[in-house]
């Protein structure tokens, strides 16, 4: 029995997600379990781009996700279900921050959407294989 699900989404790209999403709320309803959803915010800090940005601006984009989070997933989800949703925007590394957020909250279940592949990904994109390789938990790829 699937308690939570966790649905990893690039709010960047809110039309290809939308049905990422779409899929994650109907694997949540079939246990009536908690949906989370997770946003990345690149972590700029630790390479050689982050001396030029400021702490700020890593909030800023932070807050700034967290806003296009909460709208994407009302529009998706419609604002009613939305609000038992819990919205998580993380900042680091796409696959460390889902991973990451699974474990604490004890994701049954991890939905991620993968991009068209280029040749040197010709499977999954990156962040979706290495979801996949390393999760705990079971994980759905939506194509």
């Amino acid at each position: 029995m699937t308690k939570t699900v966790l649905c990893a989404v690039d709010i960047n790209r809110p039309k290809e997600e939308r049905h990422v999403l779409e899929a994650a709320r109907r694997m949540a309803e079939l246990d009536d379990a908690q949906l989370d959803v997770i946003t990345v915010v690149p972590d700029f800090g630790a390479t050689i781009v982050g001396a030029y940005f400021e702490d700020h601006h890593i909030k800023t984009a932070k807050d700034g996700a967290a806003e296009l989070l909460e709208k994407f997933a009302g529009d998706v989800l419609g604002d009613e279900a939305n609000q038992d949703v819990r919205h998580i925007v993380a900042v680091g590394s796409a696959y460390e921050e889902v991973l990451k957020a699974a474990k604490l909250s004890h994701a049954d279940l991890i939905v991620i959407g993968a991009h068209r592949p280029d040749f040197k990904d010709y499977l999954l994109g990156p962040n979706a294989a290495r979801v996949v390789r390393h999760s705990a938990c079971s994980v759905l790829v939506v194509r």
